[in-house]
């Protein structure tokens, strides 16, 4: 349905069937790494990405995301990437680079390479903060790349 009178709107669209993602996820605060996947990886399938469309690589940190993503993306073998870690605020400023450079590196390789890139790389003050955040993060990433994935294929079209 239209919003407007003889403009075309894009449809939004969650349907994973026929779509390969691949997931780069951190294994530091790794608890809450694998609560992010395990929700991520669920809503995939259930929004119909088939099992054998989904591949995970991990790495030991934040800061390694990006490379392995750009990687991905490059390899032209995915249609949307996914990135899942945690970092948790501490007493030194590491938790501020660590922070920015890590999203922003991952904007740089969606925008370079025109792959689409949930980024659910959380930014807590806490554990308990990252551990309540973990389900509805994972999950919202698996929906964004989806819906990213259709987008762009649409407007390839």
């Amino acid at each position: 349905m239209a919003r407007f009178e003889n403009i075309y709107e894009y449809e939004t669209s969650v349907a994973g069937n026929g779509l390969a993602v691949g997931v780069v996820m951190s294994r530091f605060n790794q608890d809450v790494c694998e609560g992010l996947l395990s929700a991520c990886t669920a809503t995939l399938k259930k929004l119909g990405v088939a099992d054998s469309q989904i591949k995970i690589a991990t790495v030991p940190g934040a800061l390694e995301i990006p490379l392995v993503l750009q990687t991905m993306a490059q390899s032209g073998r995915f249609n949307a990437l996914i990135a899942l870690g945690a970092v948790i605020r501490g007493e030194t400023y590491h938790f501020e680079v660590v922070s920015n450079d890590a999203c922003r590196a991952v904007m740089e390789v969606q925008l370079h390479t025109g792959v689409p890139i949930a980024n659910g790389i959380l930014t807590c003050e806490d554990d308990d903060q990252a551990l309540a955040r973990m389900q509805e993060k994972g999950a919202d990433c698996a929906r964004t790349a989806i819906e990213m994935a259709n987008l762009l294929r649409a407007l390839g079209e």
